[in-house]
């Protein structure tokens, strides 16, 4: 099986993500604002890990950022991964799931907050990492 040579000197990106899942068995997703690259598709928060941060440190500080909720580790559970090839990077993204987190997530940095079941996800145009992922929450939730 040959490998595309482009593929490998892409840049390697390691974003954190997280589903946040509610009571009701809803997640959480976000809209990426006007001016962001792919603006107007639907992504679950989170945001690039920091050099000398943790996937786990990287999800609890964004979604203070982009959200304005509090969580900590412990609530954190690994849950699945993305890994795609962008146009000029291979992003690598952990998901993890959480159902505790303090205050009320309001949009910070998205166009529009969204709290979704699992299987009307699909309705909304995603982020191509983020397609596969639905499957997932869909077997879970």
């Amino acid at each position: 099986m040959s490998q595309d040579h482009s593929q490998e000197e892409m840049p390697l990106l390691l974003v954190a993500a997280c589903a946040l899942v509610d009571v009701d068995g809803r997640v959480l997703i976000g809209q990426r604002p006007v001016g962001k690259a792919m603006a107007g598709l639907w992504e679950f928060p989170g945001g690039k890990v920091e050099p000398g941060e943790t996937p786990e440190a990287a999800v609890i500080r964004e979604l203070e950022e982009e959200l304005g909720v509090n969580t900590d580790e412990a609530c954190l559970a690994p849950f699945a991964f993305a890994s795609h090839a962008y146009e000029t990077f291979h992003l690598l993204m952990p998901l993890y799931v959480c159902r505790k987190w303090n205050g009320m997530p309001r949009s910070k940095e998205h166009q529009a907050l969204a709290w979704a079941r699992a299987t009307e996800l699909r309705k909304y145009p995603m982020l191509p990492a983020d397609v596969p992922l639905v499957a997932h929450l869909i077997d879970l939730l």
